[in-house]
């Protein structure tokens, strides 16, 4: 944005907040007070506003006051109907923070992290989004009757894997399209290029979470496992992957400067996690997880990727529609984190994720009807299955022994059999981490022979 174009606006967002305060005009003295540009430069501009219809003058020499014309003119920018690159309604407040957040670097106010936005929230009572909505959203993105947690998401896995690993990585800077992304994953090859590294690593951290979230729920581990397996290869020292950062880390293209101390960042991390765990509607979970971790940014890297990921954990758990961020643009998404950095202002965040939650809700929903309902007996012995599976491919054991082992009444080890059976000719590692395998553990039972 030119300077000029900046100080226009700046210009119209002073109409916008006069009116708002009952004012029908504005005068020069306040207009230079709004934009901090010299007088001649403010009579410039205002003479091409009124020149271009935008404003209207009124009166004379001293009494000059200026008012903004009835018709819509480039106010829309700070008064409504603006959209965003993603395609979203602004609210007036976002519109507000828009105009804030688009002045130049060296105007706005330097800040560091701010421990009151979690000392300040209590759990039910506290809202980081308007109540009435985060109502309505979990109302819409809830599977109908009750179902074991993690049911929604394991239902859509194939189109969320490539969904939320793609839309994630590229609000990174990834150059992958949507098309090679899916080549990508079915050829299930690691390569040495970081963009395919970021890719895979996202769609290991999600089965993770699909297996994990329902056994352990959200815990400080569960976290921590996240952010180890989105940033595996990708950070130089990997006794960082998982761990609270001891490094400085700057963002560019903001004022904010997220704390350095360790044991705060540890501390607050901890009362993110405790916090969330204890918030009923998952909807309002979700938004508090985005929002808090990116702002801590508790790790050396990857603390927005982790941040989104992690959002799913509470939809997860209240079986909801998971989030991949569909559609989003860059430029809003960095809108929406720089409103809550600098001004701990959620109106961009909250308009953003609403928007992009419910076109998740109608993507996944019409997928989840299509698919079906899932099998009562796989749901009934997952974690059995698991068990089996980890006996045979860690510690060698035939199937006969597994089975054996994991204690199933007599009439259910024929289908259990059968069913492990199949799972085991499926392994492979790209889908292991379901099982809480790692990949070289895959890999080392594939290379024996796949022995039963």
């Amino acid at each position: 944005m030119s300077l000029k174009t900046h100080a226009k606006e700046l210009i119209l967002a002073a109409f916008n907040a006069a009116g708002a305060n009952g004012q029908a005009t504005v005068s020069s003295r306040e207009l230079l007070a709004a934009t901090q540009v010299s007088s001649a430069t403010l009579k410039r501009y205002l003479d091409e506003l009124v020149q271009g219809g935008h404003i209207i003058r009124v009166g004379n020499a001293r009494a000059t006051r200026y008012q903004l014309a009835a018709a819509p003119t480039l106010a829309s920018a700070a008064t409504g109907g603006e959209i965003a690159a993603s395609g979203f309604p602004l609210s007036l407040a976002s519109r507000r923070l828009l105009l804030h957040l688009r002045q130049p670097l060296g105007v706005r106010q330097p800040v560091t992290y701010q421990r009151q936005l979690l000392e300040n929230y209590v759990p039910n009572v506290s809202f980081l989004l308007p109540n009435e909505l985060a109502a309505a959203l979990a109302l819409e993105g809830q599977m109908k009757g009750q179902q074991p947690a993690g049911t929604y998401a394991r239902k859509v896995l194939e189109a969320l894997l490539i969904d939320l690993s793609w839309s994630s990585s590229r609000l990174e800077g990834n150059r992958f399209t949507l098309l090679a992304t899916e080549e990508l994953f079915k050829r299930g090859t690691e390569g040495n290029d970081s963009d395919a590294i970021m890719l895979l690593n996202h769609k290991r951290a999600i089965e993770f979470l699909v297996d994990a979230v329902p056994e352990f729920g959200l815990t400080l581990p569960v976290i921590s496992n996240l952010h180890s397996l989105l940033m595996a290869d990708l950070l130089p020292d990997s006794t960082s992957l998982g761990q609270v950062r001891t490094k400085v880390v700057n963002i560019s293209d903001t004022v904010y400067v997220p704390t350095q101390i360790p044991d705060l960042l540890r501390e607050m991390l901890e009362r993110i996690v405790n916090l969330a765990r204890l918030v009923k509607n998952p909807i309002e979970a979700a938004f508090f997880l985005w929002v808090n971790l990116a702002y801590l940014q508790p790790f050396e890297d990857g603390n927005k990727r982790t941040s989104r990921l992690a959002t799913n954990i509470p939809l997860l758990l209240y079986n909801c529609a998971p989030l991949s961020f569909l559609d989003v643009d860059v430029r809003d998404y960095a809108h929406a984190m720089l409103g809550v950095y600098e001004q701990l202002d959620m109106s961009l965040a909250v308009d953003l994720f609403a928007w992009t939650y419910r076109r998740s809700i109608q993507k996944y929903g019409v997928i989840a009807e299509s698919v079906g309902g899932p099998d009562p007996f796989r749901l009934k012995y997952r974690s059995h299955l698991a068990k089996a599976i980890q006996l045979i491919v860690r510690e060698g054991r035939k199937l006969r022994d597994a089975v054996g082992e994991v204690q199933l009444p007599a009439d259910d080890q024929d289908r259990f059999r059968a069913i492990l059976e199949i799972e085991l000719s499926a392994l492979t590692p790209e889908n292991c981490a379901r099982f809480y395998l790692t990949i070289r553990a895959a890999e080392d039972w594939i290379a024996r022979g796949r022995h039963q």
